[in-house]
């Protein structure tokens, strides 16, 4: 039982899914209205191409929870839409440093 005055925090954590492969005429309407059939989407970013005045083909859609991010992955990832095969997974960070590719120089030969 919380006493008068408790201060109450509620927590959301909202799941990210990477969508890529996606064709450049996909608009944030057409994401929304195939993703909420799984769920509740809480955002959507849809990263253009300045040059190009268009999509960049991906996107990051937020679900309110792990089942339905589950949910979402399960039943698109490989599917067609819009003429294109989507990759559908969850979203890894971004790291901090980047990895060498191999295109670095060596410090020291041993």
């Amino acid at each position: 039982m919380l006493r008068p005055g408790t201060l109450v925090l509620r927590l959301e954590f909202f799941v990210s899914i990477y969508v890529g492969n996606l064709s450049y005429e996909v608009k944030r309407q057409d994401l929304d209205s195939v993703f909420s059939e799984y769920g509740r989407v809480t955002r959507i970013s849809l990263p253009m191409d300045r040059e190009m005045d268009r999509p960049r083909g991906f996107a990051f859609i937020d679900m309110e929870s792990s089942v339905q991010e589950t949910a979402v992955i399960e039943a698109l990832d490989g599917a067609t839409w819009l003429g294109r095969t989507m990759k559908v997974n969850q979203a890894r960070p971004r790291n901090a440093e980047p990895e060498p590719t191999g295109n670095y120089r060596r410090t020291s030969f041993a």
